[in-house]
């Protein structure tokens, strides 16, 4: 069952407590909340070690939306969470979540330890080249209610996803879940910016940091998080092994275990 806190702008935000100790908030990626998503099993995986918090992104599950939409505002909604948890957090990013999490931890929030997982910065040479008006383009599509294209644009010309899988995907239940959180994916696209390494809003992180990414990723993940790691000061870089974008809870429980003991 869902609890609620009212962000600084009255939106109110879905979270769902697992486990005692110190507070561990999970972040998700672009499509995922709650009730879709990595997070339940991460959740689970932690919840022996500590307080962990799951939680709904605005625009997404059982959560508010409120515009105009700024970055800041998703920043502000970490800071009513971990408000929530007694006033300080250890928070864990995927994805997008990631580069969340990130401008988070640069914006005065109370973070203890930072566990960034794949954030989808464009590095090296297999850095796919963006089209230019993706922002504008996600807004006409959920301004005009169609979101099953929204989802279409995002997961092919954004994400990188052959055509052939989202058309498949139509005639699964889980499109309906990703119809759902449609109106949030502009959100994503705003907080990645130009898809470009924050390398100026990393050498400010100034907390505990570990970045990962799976072995089995694609190119530019693998680049992007160890170039990160070498600009956050006194980051960590950690391969898992056997793991794609989509990373196994069994897995990572262990490594943020270990990372998040204080």
């Amino acid at each position: 069952m869902a609890s609620f806190v009212a962000s600084r702008d009255g939106t109110r935000i879905a979270y769902q407590v697992a486990g005692s100790g110190a507070c561990v908030i999970l972040v998700d990626g672009a499509f995922c909340y709650r009730a879709f998503g990595p997070m339940a099993k991460l959740s689970a995986e932690l919840a022996p070690h500590f307080r962990v918090v799951s939680y709904d992104r605005r625009a997404r599950g059982e959560s508010g939306d409120s515009r105009p939409y700024a970055i800041e505002r998703e920043i502000e909604d970490l800071a009513a969470l971990i408000a929530a948890c007694g006033g300080s957090a250890c928070v864990y990013g995927i994805s997008s979540g990631a580069a969340l999490a990130l401008a988070a931890a640069t914006a005065g929030l109370p973070i203890l330890r930072l566990a960034l997982y794949e954030p989808p910065f464009m590095v090296g040479p297999n850095a796919r080249t963006l089209p230019a008006d993706r922002l504008a383009v996600l807004q006409r599509m959920i301004a005009a209610d169609r979101r099953g294209d929204a989802v279409k644009y995002y997961l092919c010309e954004i994400i990188g996803m052959p055509r052939l899988m989202p058309a498949v995907m139509q005639f699964l239940p889980m499109w309906k879940k990703l119809k759902s959180v449609a109106p949030s994916l502009p959100y994503d696209c705003e907080i990645m910016g130009d898809f470009r390494l924050p390398e100026e809003r990393a050498r400010r992180v100034g907390v505990p940091t570990l970045v990962l990414h799976g072995s089995k990723t694609w190119p530019a993940l693998a680049a992007a998080a160890p170039a990160l790691a070498a600009a956050i000061p006194g980051a960590s870089h950690r391969i898992l092994q056997g793991q794609t974008h989509n990373g196994s809870a069994a897995v990572m429980g262990p490594v943020l275990k270990d990372f998040f003991k204080l």
